[in-house]
């Protein structure tokens, strides 16, 4: 098949989900062709089967803001035209789907017919899209496209609940290449990180008010009043000076080490004891579950899909969202009792073996050819 795929460059769950199943399918035999304005973050290869167009926005003095969505819908069509495309399928519901019916309204004008798979991801469903005046235009794009998915069964429940949809959503979850994210042997940098043989504690997220980095602070506080530990916090965004600025507050600057954004998160991830995940909400959980294909239990907020993900007292533990408290009196809990981390360690594989890149790209396949044939 030749696919177009339209995503968000950037280091969010949604442009790392789209980015990874394009190079997938690419190895499949299939030509993956991805648009978007910047080059994706996690596209860090390229091969004979894949392609990538950058949509330029024309500046004009009329504008104050640039019509991206019109710049997207006409690059689409192009390459709709051009490559020959079989297939759009867009991430994120604004604006990449209102923007692929528009580009497959325009080309049905001239006879082509160009299916439009379009997969929500979360925020663009229980932040943004719940905007008054984005709503009727989401419930639109979702009710008009030949295929819909969400990444969550709680994400699905969310999208019926705030929107106007009278169609079938397909949950097909957010998937793990074992290929890359497993256990690696760096015990000489977790030698580095902790020469005292300190636990390790991990987050990584985009850094947005939505995460509570902050609760990841608080928690990592209480568990150093009770025991040696470090923490290390990867990625970036609004609010990390807010994060520098508590870490000075609570005194654990030299216990924590901010790495910014990193490619190679897995071997960062290798050397982890617990990960902390408190997200005000989370459509699936992505960063959890490269952390449990990794071996690293979770301590996380039951928001959202999470609940999904992370099963309580077997691959970690869940609690209400700020519990601060309870997170840290749970992450305690398995850092004090070597045997039972070990054995969450083998949960939390076990479980992120559920969500292998192999079976879940076999679903995607199937709703293309399901989206081709009607």
């Amino acid at each position: 098949m030749r696919i177009g795929i339209v995503l968000y460059p950037t280091f969010g769950g949604s442009g790392v989900l789209a980015t990874e199943l394009g190079k997938a399918l690419a190895s499949e035999g299939h030509e993956v062709h991805f648009i978007s304005y910047n080059q994706p973050a996690r596209l860090d290869f390229f091969s004979p089967g894949i392609f990538y167009h950058e949509v330029s926005i024309p500046q004009y003095p009329l504008f104050e803001y640039a019509p991206y969505e019109t710049a997207l819908a006409g690059k689409m069509v192009d390459i709709v035209k051009s490559a020959h495309l079989q297939l759009l399928h867009v991430h994120y519901a604004i604006p990449h789907a209102s923007a692929a019916l528009m580009a497959k309204a325009i080309l049905a004008l001239e006879g082509i017919r160009i299916p439009v798979i379009t997969t929500l991801h979360g925020t663009d469903i229980t932040l943004v899209g719940r905007e008054a005046s984005y709503e009727p235009v989401v419930s639109w794009s979702i009710n008009q496209s030949d295929v819909v998915t969400a990444v969550s069964k709680s994400l699905k429940r969310d999208t019926y609940s705030h929107f106007h949809v009278n169609r079938d959503i397909e949950v097909v979850p957010n998937f793990i290449d074992f290929d890359r994210f497993s256990k690696k042997p760096k015990d000489h940098f977790k030698k580095a990180i902790s020469p005292n043989g300190e636990k390790v504690l991990i987050h990584t997220s985009n850094f947005r008010k939505v995460k509570r980095v902050g609760d990841v602070l608080q928690v990592f506080r209480k568990v150093l009043d009770k025991m040696p530990a470090r923490l290390l916090l990867i990625g970036d965004g609004p609010e990390r000076s807010n994060i520098e600025s508590l870490c000075r507050d609570l005194q654990t600057c030299d216990q924590v080490s901010f790495l910014g954004k990193q490619e190679a998160i897995e071997e960062i991830l290798s050397i982890g004891d617990l990960f902390l995940l408190p997200s005000q909400t989370e459509s699936f959980g992505l960063a959890a579950l490269e952390a449990m294909a990794c071996e690293v239990p979770v301590i996380s907020s039951n928001a959202g899909g999470l609940p999904e993900v992370n099963i309580e007292g077997e691959t970690g533990f869940l609690a209400d969202v700020g519990d601060v408290d309870q997170m840290a009196e749970k992450a305690l809990y398995l850092l004090q009792n070597e045997d039972k981390l070990k054995q969450f360690r083998a949960h939390a594989l076990a479980q992120a073996q559920r969500f292998d890149l192999n079976s879940v790209l076999g679903q995607y396949v199937t709703l293309y050819e399901k989206a081709l044939a009607e």
